[in-house]
């Protein structure tokens, strides 16, 4: 298993990057127990604007950007808490409830072979420590840089919510197992629903970004969010791969989902429709008044015609 970055150019106004995705140093043994997956080799190109255009306004995303030895990053998870009542609840990659197999980079692996960073990528912090407080360590798909402080002076601006969760009969199902969890506790970080931005609280901003001498960066940090879950810049249609919200939308005790999110949480088949035996909770309860055309599958415009699920 060899990394290589095929080629990283700057032409006029963009600087693209074609690798094979894999990490250029040592990872835990996988599988493992939590990620079963083997790390494979990907096919990846990635195109970054020369000169970002800062728009000051949010942009969420599943992957805001790759590390300089061609990995990406992806702070968020697949893994979603579902309950009868209808609360969603998106799991965080630390936490203590579900073991996901992370390794001593912060990384493991995609069902695909693909390696990817959940928080700090700390093997390629070391191989890019030039001596200085800030490491480079990748770029934003909007095309600003990704740092890292080795000093951690740089806090992000998340707090835990206060009070306690909502949801009853929960539980969090993958291929191999079904695991019934209890919500009602403390937000306490275990879901990104725990946490909620509180401008100046700290010193980064609702992107983990932040301007030093005049240029604005990014920031992974050892705090939630860890790696930004949106971006300041102009980025990309294909570049949105997170669900729109305002930027606290998800953070007020998980809230209902819309229906591609929906899809993420229940298509077990992955044919882009949900049907009677794949949807849950009050969904299921109503699945044949949201069912128009009575064809035995809910479509995304019968969801939005029909009877509103958490009704």
């Amino acid at each position: 298993m060899i990394s290589k970055i095929f080629g990283t150019k700057t032409i006029d106004t963009e600087r693209k990057m074609v690798t094979n995705a894999l990490p250029d140093h040592k990872t835990g043994a996988f599988p493992r127990k939590g990620n079963p997956n083997t790390i494979s080799e990907q096919n990846k190109n990635y195109t970054f604007p020369v000169n970002p255009k800062y728009t000051g306004k949010a942009t969420w995303v599943r992957e805001p950007g790759v590390a300089l030895n061609g990995v990406k990053f992806e702070p968020g998870t697949a893994e979603v808490v579902v309950c009868e009542t209808g609360e969603n609840y998106r799991v965080e990659a630390f936490q203590d409830v579900i073991d996901l197999g992370l390794d001593f980079n912060h990384a493991h692996v995609k069902p695909t072979g693909e390696y990817h960073y959940h928080g700090t990528p700390t093997s390629v912090i070391e191989e890019f420590d030039t001596g200085k407080d800030l490491v480079h360590v990748g770029f934003a798909h909007d095309g600003f840089p990704i740092y890292y402080s080795k000093s951690n002076t740089y806090k992000p601006s998340y707090k835990l919510l206060e009070g306690t969760r909502e949801g009853e009969d929960c539980v969090y199902e993958n291929p191999k197992e079904t695991i019934k969890i209890a919500l009602n506790d403390d937000h306490d970080g275990t879901y990104g629903s725990d946490f909620e931005y509180v401008a100046n609280s700290g010193d980064l901003d609702e992107c983990n970004g932040i301007t030093i001498d005049g240029k604005y960066m990014y920031l992974v940090t050892n705090e939630f969010p860890y790696v930004s879950r949106c971006l300041m810049g102009e980025v990309k249609e294909t570049e949105r791969r997170g669900p729109p919200r305002d930027g606290n939308e998800e953070r007020k005790g998980g809230g209902r989902k819309g229906f591609d999110e929906l899809l993420e949480i229940m298509d077990s088949n992955k044919d882009g429709k949900l049907s009677e035996t794949e949807v849950k909770g009050p969904l299921k309860e109503q699945f044949f008044k949201v069912d128009i055309n009575k064809d035995g599958y809910i479509s995304k415009e019968e969801l939005q015609k029909g009877v509103k699920p958490n009704k």
